[in-house]
């Protein structure tokens, strides 16, 4: 099915069953811990600022980002804000420690130096922990949803333990939601299936050049009333890779694919919010000026047609 999603009139839609709304764009702290590139203080929080002052009140973080280094500096800006007045999302699944080897460069894509370590965890004193030690790193008393973090390759250890626990926090109301954060869309779709997620994060799989997620992830969302919240649609070369013939399409419509990448998602009304990783106040203007432009009806429908989707709804984004 693919439609757009319907907001309510002050732009924000349900994310969860918990009582939370969101706005369609969101930020994903990972560059906040030095993804790729080192990022200095000063930048990542004129970003969280940034960010603010465009509307956005939902950020998402994990202790993977920079061994715990997003975590702190995103806490450290949000801390200018009344806590009441946006959503914050962390991840369980690696928990970090210091096994007193002194400090080293982190070999999974962070450009940081630490003395911790990441050690993989789905138990449920793991959970605790790892909620327990995010939460100091943030300098916050709660966070609203909690992810565990890819767990394809200890599915039953977080069926058995981790979801379990973050159903115990929710119901205790430590916790508004829980889910899974993942970038495959059929153990994404399991999860929604076998547990009571009510808002999950899917990287990479419906997006314009990998819509897997449709045959899987994005029917069982919507059955279940699950929110889906999309990342990874504006990862390096996901974008016009498996299609030559997006870019003709944006060029006949004046469409950016930066534009037309980010409002993608919103086709299937399964999804709630994107998340885009942000790290400098320049680029916060530049993803939410792209994401605010004006798309002709006739782009998606020219886009639907390419991709042999169906068309039952509106096609607004």
């Amino acid at each position: 099915m693919i439609a757009w999603r319907e907001d309510g009139p002050d732009g924000f839609a349900p994310l969860g069953r918990g009582g939370l709304r969101v706005r369609p764009l969101s930020f994903g702290g990972a560059p906040l811990g030095n993804l790729g590139t080192a990022v200095s203080d000063e930048d990542a929080e004129a970003a969280v600022h940034a960010a603010w002052a465009a509307g956005i009140r939902y950020f998402d973080v994990a202790p993977h980002y920079g061994l715990g280094l997003a975590e702190e500096r995103l806490g450290r800006a949000l801390r200018n804000y009344p806590r009441d007045e946006y959503i914050l999302s962390t991840k369980v699944g690696r928990v970090l420690f210091d096994p007193g080897e002194g400090s080293q460069t982190d070999t999974q894509g962070f450009a940081v130096r630490s003395s911790l370590r990441r050690v993989f965890d789905y138990s449920a004193a793991g959970v605790r922990r790892s909620l327990e030690d995010s939460l100091n790193r943030l300098g916050m008393d709660r966070v609203d949803i909690v992810f565990v973090h890819d767990p394809e390759n200890f599915y039953r250890e977080s069926l058995d333990g981790a979801f379990p626990a973050l159903d115990t926090l929710r119901s205790e109301g430590v916790i508004s939601s829980y889910g899974a954060g993942v970038n495959h869309s059929a153990i994404l779709a399991d999860i929604v299936r076998e547990t009571d997620s009510d808002v999950v994060l899917a990287a990479r799989t419906w997006t314009l050049a990998d819509r897997s997620a449709l045959t899987d992830l994005l029917p069982a969302a919507l059955e279940r009333e699950v929110s889906v919240v999309v990342a990874g649609v504006l990862s390096p070369g996901i974008v016009g890779v498996e299609h030559g013939r997006l870019d003709e399409l944006c060029r006949d419509f004046g469409v950016s694919i930066m534009t037309a990448a980010t409002r993608f998602p919103f086709l299937h009304p399964a999804v709630t919010t994107v998340l885009i990783g942000m790290r400098s106040a320049a680029e916060v203007e530049t993803d939410t000026a792209s994401f605010a432009e004006t798309i002709p009806d006739a782009f998606w429908s020219a886009i639907l047609d390419e991709f042999g989707l169906s068309e039952p709804g509106r096609t607004a984004p």
